[in-house]
């Protein structure tokens, strides 16, 4: 065991540092794994905006942006996304596994939120503290844990995990294995999501 360095965060905290000032001021990439996506509210110029507006123009000032999932988005984060051309070309990148249950933002390859919230409102997002989740969590920019935190996206991210897999029969679109089954819904870069 060794000693790192952390904040601790909880409630509206966790909006102020992982999305208003980590997330939106993003420079080269942003990884998120989250096992819930909603359309989660934001503030952005005064006004309460769709998480996919920043996500927006994260993509337009070159941020590489990928997602990781355990489940089909809610319908309004879809309906959002749609609308966005520049997520749908492939400036949000998506990728579905049942099996993600943790919860990390990494930012820039430097900086890592880890805890219990996940992408949504009640999680993340600019709701009342009387209407949020009770969430816990932690950053840091411990350059080991961000490398651990980085090592577990990227395997799950590229399918290394999928070929030992105990749920792969149950899985919507197992990576690297083609599926007859195959979503409408089609998101970013990532492969169709099936409706399981």
């Amino acid at each position: 065991m060794r000693a790192i360095e952390t904040e601790l965060l909880s409630g509206r905290a966790l909006y102020r540092e992982v999305i208003l000032d980590k997330l939106a001021h993003a420079r080269e990439s942003v990884c998120i794994a989250t096992a819930n996506v909603k359309d989660m509210q934001i503030e952005r110029g005064g006004k309460f905006a769709s998480v996919t507006a920043l996500f927006s123009e994260l993509s337009a000032r070159g941020v590489e942006l990928r997602l990781l999932h355990a489940e089909l988005p809610s319908r309004p984060f879809r309906r959002s996304f749609d609308k966005r051309r520049s997520l749908v070309r492939g400036g949000l990148a998506l990728k579905i596994c049942p099996r993600v249950h943790f919860k990390a933002v990494l930012v820039d390859g430097a900086w890592v939120y880890l805890g219990s919230a996940n992408l949504t409102g009640a999680g993340l997002g600019a709701k009342a503290d009387g209407r949020r989740n009770f969430e816990l969590g932690f950053c840091t920019e411990d350059f080991e844990t961000v490398d651990r935190v980085k090592a577990m996206f990227e395997a799950i991210w590229n399918g290394d995990e999928c070929g030992a897999c105990k749920l792969r029969s149950v899985c919507p679109d197992p990576i690297g294995q083609p599926t007859a089954r195959r979503s409408l819904v089609r998101l970013g870069h990532s492969r169709r999501l099936g409706r399981g």
